[in-house]
């Protein structure tokens, strides 16, 4: 029997009990969809985090600073100067103050889901922000304490209603603010993201968070090339004031995004193994109808022997029968898994469909039918023609 003839057998066994059929491919189905649905959106939020560590600059240095205690720290003067020292290889400094449990306000509209940070006037080259209305904030907003403010699209969107926000005026927890600027969408504007953001000067932030020593800064290398020259200036100045690399952390954006890469990559790793657990289940369920349907054909084996089939053409025809099963339930996860994947963008996840994640799902549900359609195959061939034709 050549695999054409195995394959007819397999298509005509499986439209006889259709059912039956089913039910033994869905676990596959299952298997392969939940493995094309996870891995579709841990590599669409991976996506999504990829391209705001880009677009925050891959040259943005981040310092963190947790203090020996005493009289040893660093000011913003001193970081500024810092700068001004090694203009080749630092590019710009701006303080970071976050001020957490914000209320922004404007008329009967309250927004607390909003990110407010208290920066200075060179945020926008280290960050890599523009803006597309007014202006940013200036040297004068941040020396003279100005309740100046530069907002997101989200907030111009949602807090003014179609309406210019320039010159207007916002409260941030009851503090009143003038919007002088609105900055570029990157995200599309939507609620939590780098669009739905304020920003202020950070010697205001200062008073709101009543933080007054600040604890996180950002700079931005002057090229690339000297991102590793600027951070091992930065760190040796920290180390002059503090003695111990333990009192503060200094990384990268590339730093920041391995290790992203390398979460995610775990991340699927750990939810496709969960997703493979139904895979086991379906190959398990497919060496049991096989083992059934050995049982229910043993007259019909019993016959085929005592006409002449080889052992080979009765292993071949249960084999070829169990792959055609999986592989069918396989097709069939990849179309549902692809629709499910789709579906997940109405709750705003963003997804991204992998092509090496459907072929290494199809892989392993045709792996599975070989490898459990074994068993069954091998009982069949085994079968005494004798004893096969006496069974009833």
């Amino acid at each position: 029997m050549n695999i054409k003839q195995a394959f007819t057998l397999a298509l005509k066994s499986l439209m006889g009990s259709k059912m039956r059929s089913f039910l033994t491919m869905l676990g596959i189905i299952i298997g392969v969809a939940s493995v094309i649905v996870l891995v579709s959106i841990v590599q669409g939020m991976s996506d999504e985090m990829v391209s705001t560590f880009e677009s925050m600059g891959t040259n943005l240095i981040s310092v963190s600073i947790r203090g020996r205690g005493g009289n040893r720290t660093v000011t913003a003067d001193q970081m500024q100067q810092l700068v001004d020292d090694n203009p080749d290889v630092i590019g710009a400094m701006s303080p970071m103050i976050s001020v957490a449990g914000v209320i922004i306000k404007n008329g009967d509209t309250n927004l607390d889901s909003t990110t407010c940070t208290g920066v200075n006037e060179c945020y926008k080259d280290v960050k890599n922000s523009n803006v597309q209305a007014g202006r940013f904030l200036t040297y004068m907003d941040v020396e003279t304490k100005q309740n100046n403010c530069v907002i997101g699209t989200y907030l111009a969107n949602t807090l003014f209603e179609g309406e210019n926000p320039l010159e207007q005026t916002l409260k941030i927890n009851g503090y009143s603010f003038k919007v002088v600027g609105v900055l570029e969408e990157k995200q599309n504007g939507t609620e939590g993201s780098s669009d739905d953001t304020v920003l202020i000067p950070y010697t205001v932030a200062q008073k709101l968070a009543r933080m007054f020593m600040v604890s996180s800064y950002n700079f931005s290398a002057a090229s690339k090339d000297t991102v590793d020259q600027a951070m091992d200036v930065i760190d040796n100045f920290l180390l002059s004031v503090y003695s111990s690399s333990n009192a503060y952390s200094v990384y990268n954006q590339a730093e920041a995004l391995e290790q992203v890469n390398e979460m995610t990559g775990m991340m699927t790793m750990v939810l496709v193994g969960v997703a493979g657990i139904s895979l086991l289940v379906g190959g398990i369920g497919i060496m049991n109808i096989m083992l059934v349907s050995v049982t229910e054909r043993t007259r019909e084996i019993g016959i085929r022997k005592s006409l002449g089939a080889q052992p080979w053409d009765i292993m071949s025809q249960f084999v070829v029968e169990a792959i055609t099963t999986s592989a069918i339930g396989g097709i069939l996860g990849i179309l549902l898994g692809i629709a499910a994947s789709y579906a997940t963008t109405f709750f705003d996840l963003s997804v991204l469909i992998s092509m090496t994640a459907i072929f290494i799902a199809f892989s392993v549900s045709v792996v599975i039918g070989v490898t459990f359609g074994y068993f069954p195959a091998k009982k069949a061939s085994r079968l005494n023609p004798i004893e096969a034709l006496r069974y009833d």
